[in-house]
């Protein structure tokens, strides 16, 4: 198979075909960002769960600006000299959380290749913020590779999240195709296996996506690396195309597919593990939290945790 994806027919097959949310708590969660000038992952990167996730009142905040120092062919989030650092913007993403009245919030960023840190002080203020705002709300965060630097890694875990999540985005094969030359397969695992040794208790996140074109054997030997590399929860979405300009579909995948994945993933050791078409990183995050015991566990805990219905676990 050529390394570079080939297109397909655009035509959407009936299981990625579903009406669009709406209401008025989608209307006050869009008042409340506006408000507050802040960003979310579900604008920027066009997300096809927005309605959905805006009508239970979540969102995903998206730090550092809406302007990423990378390019990468799937992302639709804006790339090219981002504004400066915005001192205020931690407290503002508390109170939001805060006033939406999360459970669990779940903070991404751009890439900042700009900064000295990478913006990694602004995401450790972050957590820091929310946690003061909402001492009982878990906090999730989404990070870039940080240029594969373990003390701008360290930065972050010292503000200690309840899940550190970075995503390897796609197979090996396709990695250097589809994201930014400044990312690569070896580079995201090193960022996952050093916060997986800097975390003290918590969960260590990835996530990627198919129709590229992948084999079944590619998948699954992504799935190995990640739990290799400590990973807990994993989840596995399809690539949807968010315009001409982003790198093409090759194939969408069938949900009992994507079934059969979820199903490996859990074989292998995941803690939690989702796959779907419309699974996304942070969809329905707050999942894993769901349970009857409220403790974060100790990775080095060997204990089984209960598993959820695969309807609650869409964390992706």
């Amino acid at each position: 198979m050529s390394k570079n994806p080939q297109s397909v027919p655009r035509r959407f097959p009936e299981w990625l075909v579903r009406p669009w949310s709406g209401g008025a708590a989608q209307e006050e969660v869009r008042e409340l960002l506006e408000g507050l000038h802040l960003h979310t992952v579900c604008q920027s990167a066009r997300c096809p769960n927005l309605g959905e996730c805006w009508s239970r009142r979540t969102a995903t905040f998206m730090i550092l600006g809406n302007v990423c120092t990378r390019h990468c062919r799937f992302c639709a989030v804006k790339s090219g000299a981002p504004l400066p650092v915005d001192a205020s913007e931690p407290e503002r993403v508390a109170e939001a959380v805060h006033r939406l009245g999360l459970a669990h919030a779940v903070v991404t960023m751009v890439t900042r290749d700009d900064l000295p840190d990478g913006g990694a002080e602004q995401v450790a203020r972050t957590i820091r913020a929310i946690r003061k705002w909402s001492p009982k709300t878990t906090v999730e965060v989404l990070t870039s590779d940080f240029n594969g630097n373990p003390e701008l890694i360290k930065t972050v875990m010292d503000a200690s999240p309840d899940i550190f999540g970075h995503n390897i985005e796609t197979v090996r094969r396709v990695s250097s195709y589809a994201r930014d030359r400044r990312f690569t397969y070896d580079q995201s695992l090193r960022t996952l296996r050093t916060a997986r040794g800097l975390m003290a208790s918590g969960f260590v996140k990835s996530a990627f996506m198919l129709g590229w074109g992948e084999e079944e054997a590619e998948i699954m030997e992504t799935l190995r690396d990640l739990r290799d590399a400590g990973c807990d929860i994993v989840a596995i979405g399809q690539y949807l195309q968010p315009s001409g300009k982003h790198g093409s579909v090759r194939q969408f995948i069938h949900p009992d597919t994507f079934k059969k994945y979820e199903s490996a993933a859990r074989s292998m050791g995941f803690r939690f593990a989702v796959a779907g078409p419309f699974v996304r990183s942070s969809y329905r995050a707050g999942a894993v939290f769901q349970q009857d015991s409220a403790a974060v566990p100790n990775p080095s805990d060997a204990s089984e945790i209960p598993t959820r219905n695969r309807e609650d676990l869409h964390v992706g």
